[in-house]
């Protein structure tokens, strides 16, 4: 069986150069690429990606650290990332935090054990220091979900608190005014972020949402549904609900049919994320579009600009997000 280096002595040109041809990460001459191209041919040549690592010293593999492996919105990053990748013949190396710092840790170890050429994190417990310190090794960290000052060209992030800005402020234009909050849990970052845009719509439209109008959730669908539970048994008057996200929106739209109340009928809702299903349900959830999947799409090509030196356009780093109208929220009175 024919090796790489029968290819590289065959064609007359280095291992590096046959690397950069078979991978495509760099631009070679015309004929060098006809060169290389012809010995494998002649050889029979198929290539071996162990072997094309030595001479690259690259693995073409990608680390991804996420929260949690099941969910539509991991869902949609990781097909993000993973679909820019692919045009590049990369590949990705998949690990989750659950949500504890030794295991997200622990997942950014494993990635660098595995010789990733950079990581992706969306790190739920690392904090920004931490991210920091272990962005100083020799595989490039890039961090979505957070800005970083210090690490800020590899930070692709969202505007959380201007999207829990346009998402209160949509239901206060409606004329709601007995509100209450369900937020994602508060050790994380975006969740706070929301509420306080959420605070920011509430102060310009002088609408006071008190302590006991606010429910920490955490981000899944019972939280949602144990909101409801909370609100109504404390006897808590509200006309509208401002969801920290799409799935807490949707324990909690189940959970008022529950109590004999109808979803924008009775009671407003808006979530936030816009996950697929969200314009799927009955009403359609009224949210705010987290654009994750292209978030994930433009981290990706970072990576292939920093790291393998393949030009792209696209360098926005930063997201806005937008509200988006369907059902759920109806005018009061």
């Amino acid at each position: 069986m024919a090796t790489i280096y029968e290819v590289s002595k065959l064609a007359g040109v280095s291992l590096a150069t046959v690397s950069r041809v078979m991978n495509g990460t760099a631009k070679v001459s015309e004929r060098t690429q006809e060169k290389v191209e012809k010995a494998m041919q002649e050889l029979g040549y198929t290539p071996n990606s162990v072997a094309i690592s030595l001479a690259s010293k690259r693995s073409n593999c990608v680390g991804i650290l996420v929260a949690t492996l099941d969910g539509v919105f991991f869902g949609g990053m990781m097909q993000g990332i993973e679909s820019q990748l692919r045009k590049h013949n990369k590949h990705v190396v998949i690990t989750a935090g659950h949500g504890r710092l030794e295991d997200e840790l622990k997942g950014i170890k494993f990635l660098q054990s595995r010789n990733c050429d950079a990581i992706i994190v969306h790190a739920e417990m690392l904090s920004d220091d931490e991210l920091i310190e272990l962005s100083k090794g020799k595989t490039p960290i890039y961090v979505m979900n957070r800005h970083i000052p210090e690490m800020a060209e590899r930070c692709v992030s969202l505007d959380n608190i201007e999207g829990g800005y346009l998402s209160a402020r949509y239901v206060l234009e409606q004329g709601h005014k007995d509100l209450v909050i369900i937020s994602g849990p508060h050790y994380k970052k975006d969740a706070l972020q929301r509420v306080e845009g959420c605070q920011k719509a509430l102060a310009e439209f002088n609408v006071d949402v008190q302590q006991k109008q606010m429910f920490e959730g955490t981000y899944l669908e019972e939280s949602g549904a144990a909101a409801i539970d909370h609100f109504i048994k404390n006897k808590i008057q509200f006309s509208a609900i401002i969801c920290g996200n799409d799935q807490m929106a949707i324990g909690a739209m189940a959970r008022l049919r529950e109590h004999n109340l109808v979803p924008a009928r009775d009671i407003s809702i808006i979530g936030f994320d816009d996950v697929t299903f969200a314009s799927c349900t009955h009403p359609r959830l009224s949210t705010i579009k987290y654009p994750i999947y292209e978030m994930g799409k433009v981290t990706a090509n970072l990576v292939m600009q920093e790291v393998y030196k393949v030009s792209t356009n696209n360098r926005k780093l930063r997201f806005e997000p937008t509200l988006i109208v369907r059902d759920s929220v109806r005018p009061f009175g």
